[in-house]
């Protein structure tokens, strides 16, 4: 008996052993969990920057989700029905006034006042306005993009314009010298016409509005808008432009790099592209530039990616220390680094290779500019409608006055849910 107890006493202790090792090796893990939704390549990259948050914040365990652009939208709002969206995610800037709309997201205003590391000012200001809706900010960005043109150096040089245009008359006298320079196979300027971004960067310059009354209406016809589809319209007209989308020629960078055109307006993304696809032969024939305006240098759409945190979410202030990290301008130096995206920062370009790079130049002076598009759920599908109704004009279907009728017809109609809410909440004295 004396040994069966002493046998039991040993297993016993066994078990207890046992159990403190498993505690050690395989315990709970109490972090508090971040869920983070980033798009496209970007997913896949902030990823590697997260040991290095984890590290500076162990209390917190984040999870990085990469969602593909192509399906993200109608999983953030099957997520939203679901009461399923994560803390934080990198929203894109056309998407932020939809779910503002839905009343899904958290008003930043008070982490922004407890938060000195992230300054408004040192924002450029079009892509910080992309997350201001109605007064409150709703988004930090994290990436920004603009378009500008990229141009054969070599090709202005041979026809005798000694400096790149700075507003629309110089660019036009540019654009004809080319032309005649390079004759009847090639061109001055390549505007794809399955692109909507070249136009709407040429209207984005004006003094009018794209749309009026808060966004119940186009404002096509106005003079502003209607100058710009004139000169778009010109562009083709007079032979400075073939009338293609991008997907009729081999590629926009052999064609570039052969000489088929000598402008092309495009993102920051190109410059790595344009460095890597174009022969060695060109590689000191290229040039980037700020857009051209109506009267001097002109103004350009604030595109890009912003965070955002929702407020189905329990992790806020650890999603706002995410949010704070990613901020910081080193770690998106570090960002730049691995992507190429620009940093939406100011003091972010004033050290490292972005400060050294020429060809980033031009965009860190166009961000000055830049503006946002308009603030409305229903911008992303008029843009699409400005594409159809640009190319139908191109094709001689529209006069530039029937163009402009054509998109504020097509515009109210895609804005007649927007008047009907924005009427029902006046009657109703509030949200």
């Amino acid at each position: 008996m004396s040994r069966f107890r002493a046998a039991c006493a040993v297993f016993a202790c066994l078990m207890t052993l046992l159990a403190l090792l498993a505690g050690c090796t395989g315990g709970r893990d109490d972090r508090t969990v971040v869920r983070f939704w980033a798009m496209g390549y970007e997913g896949e990259v902030v990823a590697r920057l997260m040991p290095e948050f984890e590290r500076r914040h162990p209390e917190i365990r984040v999870e990085v989700q990469q969602l593909p652009w192509t399906a993200a939208h109608e999983k953030l709002l099957t997520a939203f029905a679901g009461d399923a969206l994560p803390d934080v995610c990198a929203l894109g800037n056309t998407w932020i006034p939809e779910f503002a709309l839905l009343d899904a997201l958290e008003p930043l205003g008070p982490m922004l006042a407890r938060t000195p590391s992230i300054e408004p000012a040192d924002y450029f200001d079009g892509a910080w306005d992309s997350g201001v809706i109605e007064g409150q900010v709703y988004a930090v960005p994290w990436y920004v993009e603009t378009r500008l043109p990229f141009y054969r150096s070599d090709l202005l040089a041979e026809a005798g314009i000694e400096r790149v245009p700075e507003d629309w008359a110089q660019w036009r006298e540019a654009l004809d010298g080319i032309k005649r320079h390079v004759g009847p196979q090639r061109y001055s300027i390549l505007l794809p016409l399955n692109e909507f971004e070249p136009l709407l960067n040429l209207a984005i310059q004006q003094p009018d509005p794209l749309l009026r009354e808060d966004g119940r209406y186009g404002n096509f016809r106005s003079p502003g808008f209607k100058r710009a589809l004139t000169f778009y319209k010109e562009m083709f007209d007079l032979g400075w432009a073939p009338p293609v989308s991008n997907t009729q020629i081999s590629n926009v960078w052999d064609e570039f790099g052969r000489g088929y055109y000598a402008f092309y307006i495009n993102g920051p993304w190109n410059i790595a592209e344009f460095r890597k696809r174009l022969p060695a032969e060109r590689a000191d024939d290229w040039m980037t530039m700020p857009l051209p305006g109506p009267e001097g240098p002109g103004s350009s759409v604030a595109g890009g990616t912003s965070f955002v945190l929702f407020r189905q979410s329990g992790n806020r202030e650890a999603a706002w220390k995410l949010v704070e990290f990613l901020s910081d301008p080193w770690i998106q130096a570090r960002f730049h680094a691995m992507t190429g995206d620009l940093p939406p920062r100011r003091s972010t370009w004033r050290h490292g290779e972005l400060a050294a790079d020429p060809h980033a130049n031009a965009f860190r002076q166009q961000l000055e500019r830049a503006r946002p598009a308009p603030r409305v759920p229903e911008w992303e599908r008029i843009a699409q409608e400005m594409r159809l109704v640009g190319e139908q004009m191109v094709g001689g279907h529209y006069t530039v006055d029937e163009a402009a009728a054509e998109l504020d017809r097509r515009a109210d109609a895609i804005l007649e849910k927007r008047r009907w809410m924005l009427d029902r909440r006046v009657a109703g004295g509030g949200r």
